[in-house]
């Protein structure tokens, strides 16, 4: 072989691999299908820059009510997801959908409303509350959107006795955490919201935290890895990488270092049952 031809070779496998390893760097992410209220609270922007910075892997978030980002598990479009349905989450891994259910954090429910406070709910009984505006004339935004959120509301409803409130003033917005508390602060509404989208939100209006405190309202979220079993394209190890990092010390530190304000959004809890 010719010294033209050799290097003509050796050329052409190192153009070879160069573009081998682009397209390896390229696809060096995962699909994560998570809430509106870790977006919408900051928490991704802050968590997920330290976690590349440590991996190389990148993140690309869908945000979306806890239901649909399951149904997005289900159906194979995500490779991890970040929930806070701890019964869904759990069904999700038993039909095989995921490989185990982690915990990670928790933050808690508030209900929010006018800060005069028409239908006289404040106090840290979420269940007295929901009681009272069901009595009331006043308007309550709920999400409507299958989330963790929504699904935490419709157990508080029926833990007051109704199934579905009959109130006229309750309105399904079938959106995001943020949303619906826009909605709930431009028609000084009552709204059921996690503290982390809370203590983000900057459009206030006249609205205040008036019941909290229930341990009712504990708000546990949870990170599962998409079953590869049935999807085999899901990018498992990459996926694994984030669980195991979001459960680790780093993580969990990283996490408890998001604050808004001086005021910690979420608080780590890997060891959680």
């Amino acid at each position: 072989m010719t010294h033209r031809n050799t290097t003509a070779r050796f050329l052409a496998l190192a153009a070879a691999s160069l573009i081998a390893f682009a397209a390896q760097a390229q696809d060096k992410f995962i699909v994560m299908s998570s809430t509106t209220s870790t977006e919408q609270s900051g928490l991704f922007g802050h968590l997920l820059p330290v976690f590349k910075k440590a991996t190389g892997v990148d993140v690309r978030v869908v945000a979306q009510g806890t239901g649909q980002a399951l149904d997005m598990g289900r159906r194979g479009d995500a490779d991890i997801l970040f929930v806070h349905d701890k019964v869904a989450e759990e069904k999700f891994v038993a039909d095989g959908f995921g490989i185990e259910r982690r915990p990670v954090m928790y933050n808690d429910f508030v209900v929010i409303g006018p800060k005069s406070d028409p239908a006289g709910v404040k106090g840290n009984d979420v269940v007295e509350a929901l009681k009272k505006l069901a009595a009331s004339k006043a308007e309550f935004v709920s999400r409507g959107d299958k989330s963790g959120t929504h699904a935490a509301e419709l157990r508080y409803w029926k833990a007051a006795g109704f199934d579905k409130p009959a109130m006229a003033g309750y309105k399904e917005c079938g959106c995001g955490m943020g949303p619906a508390l826009n909605i709930a602060a431009s028609t000084n509404a009552y709204v059921l919201a996690d503290r982390g989208t809370w203590l983000s939100f900057k459009n206030r209006a006249d609205l205040a935290i008036l019941v909290e405190g229930d341990k009712r309202l504990f708000n546990q979220y949870g990170v599962i890895v998409v079953n590869p079993a049935k999807h085999p394209h899901v990018k498992k190890d990459l996926a694994q990488s984030f669980a195991d990092w979001v459960v680790s010390p780093a993580g969990q530190q990283a996490i408890a270092e998001y604050k808004i304000g001086g005021e910690q959004l979420f608080f780590p809890n890997a060891n959680a049952k």
